[in-house]
């Protein structure tokens, strides 16, 4: 996207980043399934200096965990920017604008809208999803939000939360030529930012992103591509055949079993299988930048983020740039 200043100001360290024109570095923080606040305290700590925004999953894959919105107060007073994740499965449009008033007001300045996984695959798969919205009308809602409306077009009397918008795309979801389309279509509804699904077929990414930049959807729209350290070959083949739009090729897998090959000690074998999945995670990075239309990576090592150091370091990513 090209250099620009909004017509708001969000207060966002990840919006100053990406309109400077800086290659941007999120990552993610997942909340825990209890009530401690200091697990929530070390993972800040873990990704501070480290990245400029991190998302705070929202019950991701449909299991309880503390809210988003508690996690993300907790990364403020740690000084690490969140980046709120707000799935549609669980609350309703009066909820959703509530939640995101109350984010404001606690300091959050990035939300990410997001449909939210099935219930029927977490920990309480008969209970009764919502869905009033789906992701591209969250984002219109959002964007009214910050525009000074609520949803049924009442006036905001006082502040309104002006917050960075983000959404999710993945690029390998069929129909595959229709994945840039339906990305025009968050740009459209006000989306400013997008992170992508996990990206292993880098040409197969570039061949969508060509498709992105030939109809100027990357001038409308910051697009993160998303990168995951693999920590086994089990892992790369679980995601290759049986995960609906993930698309990770055999040189992949073969890489990853070739890692860990011989290796009779399982330690040893653990740690060779992860420095190997650190540096395809390195080697994916610097591709991403290479690529046209790409702002930045977003880095998904859910429970894992003591490696975002090792990544970003051993990718060029640090020190991250400071924008005012």
């Amino acid at each position: 996207m090209a250099e620009g200043t909004p017509t708001y100001k969000s207060g966002s360290t990840l919006e100053k980043i990406l309109t400077a024109g800086k290659f941007a570095a999120t990552a993610e923080l997942g909340p825990p399934k209890n009530a401690d606040p200091e697990v929530v305290r070390k993972k800040a700590r873990l990704l501070k200096g480290f990245c400029d925004g991190a998302n705070i999953t929202d019950n991701q894959t449909a299991i309880v965990r503390m809210s988003s919105i508690a996690a993300a107060a907790i990364a403020v007073q740690e000084g690490l920017e969140p980046i709120m994740q707000v799935t549609c499965r669980d609350r309703n449009r009066l909820a959703m604008q509530s939640d995101m008033l109350g984010a404001y007001a606690l300091g959050v300045r990035n939300l990410l809208c997001l449909s939210g996984d099935h219930q029927q695959f977490g920990n309480h798969p008969t209970a009764k999803n919502v869905y009033d919205l789906d992701s591209i009308t969250l984002i219109q809602m959002v964007k009214g939000l910050r525009d000074g409306k609520f949803q049924c077009g009442e006036e905001i009397k006082g502040a309104n939360p002006k917050l960075f918008i983000g959404g999710a795309e993945n690029p390998f979801g069929d129909p595959f030529e229709f994945r840039p389309y339906r990305l025009a279509k968050k740009a459209q509804a006000g989306v400013d930012f997008i992170q992508t699904q996990l990206i292993y077929n880098v040409p197969k990414f570039k061949e969508f992103m060509k498709r992105v930049v030939d109809l100027g959807v990357h001038e409308k729209v910051y697009i993160l591509a998303g990168i995951g350290p693999l920590k086994t070959a089990m892992a790369a083949k679980y995601m290759r055949d049986s995960v609906p739009g993930m698309d990770v090729p055999d040189e992949i897998v073969n890489r990853m079993e070739a890692a860990g090959k011989g290796i009779e000690d399982k330690k040893a074998r653990a740690a060779a299988l992860r420095e190997e999945g650190i540096k395809l995670c390195v080697e994916q990075i610097q591709q991403m930048r290479e690529i046209p239309g790409v702002a930045g990576v977003h880095i998904m090592a859910i429970e894992w983020e003591d490696v975002i150091a090792t990544i970003t370091e051993k990718a060029g990513l640090l020190p991250r740039p400071v924008v005012d």
